[in-house]
């Protein structure tokens, strides 16, 4: 019988960097496999299947799937719980002319794996449940719990699976950590966001005496113009950067094209850098001229998942920065030195991320460490390294052990 590793106090580095090796073949087949598998938000179920497939046949020590629609793997049952997530929803591929290739394929090209959903994000979910083999099979087990997570409806709603899963299923994890793609740098947080609508009412006529009406869509250029100049004036943070806003769609009700319309909304994209709050973005924008007898709101989302359940959420996503210094990014960084021998970079997130619910409104410490470039997600040339993906489960293996060991001072 193998000591385990938390006796021994040593982490093969070179047997493990040899094992994932070795079970490259393995990771690249399940990617490619969970690419195949179209599953845009509230759509799922059939990736979450194979999903558990994987997860039984690399053996894990149980795996469920929550009345959200969520998996959870899990390994070990010590004291100190460790999550790991991965959204397992892709966005769609758009107009299919884009694309130089079929993006459900996963083809295999000069060292990487294209396709939807490669990079964004089932890359770290198949590095993950490999991590989970590495660590049966090495013993890199101790006092802890470790889930693997497959959350769904994060591209419609960042953060609601985990504030599903941190409220309704019975974990409270000591620590979080994102595999979204991060270029295998250590990310320690990002710009949270939200989601505000401005509706402001005319006064509909014929568009042959629009004399008669009052065209809001007038109004609401002046206002578009003001948000324009808005952007360039907002907080700006040495770590995170300078917060944003933007119109991303414009929308008018008239009873007929031959009519002034009696109504105009305007969608903004708000992202909130450290020291922003919901409230005082929303009192930016109610200030802004030509808001005076606006509607102004955050909108909620209510969609059912996969499953049926329903979970409501505002569209409020906080901003979330882990502090170097915390144990949680040391661990991260001293996980990936013991590895490579060399200082990871330490960065943040341009765009969301689930760190929103797991950190930003449950309190949980989080980091984020993934395998593939952020820069092509969502876009029609998605790939991801396959070195990534060995170098990846190999962080996920070892990263376990090297959280116990600075939470508790244990030598492991």
């Amino acid at each position: 019988m193998n000591t385990p590793a938390t006796e021994t106090g040593t982490l093969n580095r070179e047997r493990l960097a040899a094992l994932a090796q070795q079970y490259e073949p393995d990771i690249v087949r399940f990617l490619r496999d969970l690419i195949a598998i179209p599953a845009e938000s509230c759509q799922e179920g059939p990736v979450i299947v194979r999903i558990r497939q994987e997860m039984e046949k690399v053996g894990f020590d149980e795996v469920r799937i929550d009345p959200m629609g969520n998996i959870l793997g899990r390994i070990g049952s010590g004291k100190t719980v460790i999550m790991m997530d991965s959204h397992t929803d892709t966005v769609g591929v758009g107009d299919p002319k884009e694309w130089a290739w079929d993006p459900y394929q996963g083809k295999v090209e000069d060292g990487y794996i294209y396709g939807r959903g490669s990079c964004d994000q089932r890359g770290g979910m198949a590095s993950m449940v490999y991590a989970g083999k590495l660590i049966k099979e090495l013993d890199l087990t101790g006092d802890y719990t470790l889930y693997v997570v497959g959350s769904v409806q994060e591209e419609d709603c960042d953060g609601l699976p985990w504030l599903y899963i941190l409220k309704e299923d019975g974990i409270r994890p000591d620590c979080v950590v994102i595999t979204e793609p991060s270029k295998l740098g250590i990310y320690r947080g990002h710009r949270g966001r939200m989601e505000i609508e401005v509706h402001l009412r005319g006064r509909s006529c014929h568009a042959s005496a629009p004399e008669r009406g009052e065209n809001p869509i007038y109004k609401m250029a002046r206002v578009v113009q003001e948000v324009e100049a808005l952007n360039g004036r907002l907080h700006a943070d040495a770590f995170l950067g300078k917060g944003s806003i933007a119109v991303t769609q414009i929308r008018s009700l008239s009873p007929s094209l031959c009519a002034v319309p009696g109504a105009c909304s305007i969608h903004l994209d708000r992202r909130l850098t450290a020291g922003e709050t919901k409230e005082n973005a929303l009192a930016e924008v109610k200030a802004l001229p030509g808001c005076e007898d606006a509607e102004i709101e955050i909108l909620t989302y209510d969609t059912p998942s996969y499953t049926g359940f329903r979970y409501p959420m505002e569209k409020y996503y906080p901003t979330w920065v882990l502090e170097e210094s915390d144990p949680l990014a040391q661990a991260a960084i001293q996980t990936f030195r013991s590895l490579w021998d060399r200082a990871p970079v330490v960065d943040k997130w341009t765009f969301s991320t689930n760190g929103v619910g797991s950190m930003g409104l449950m309190g949980v410490p989080t980091i984020g460490f993934g395998p593939g470039e952020e820069e092509v997600a969502h876009s029609v040339v998605e790939r991801i390294p396959i070195r990534h993906l060995v170098e990846a489960a190999q962080f996920y293996a070892a990263f376990p052990l090297m959280y116990l060991k600075q939470k508790t001072g244990l030598h492991v």
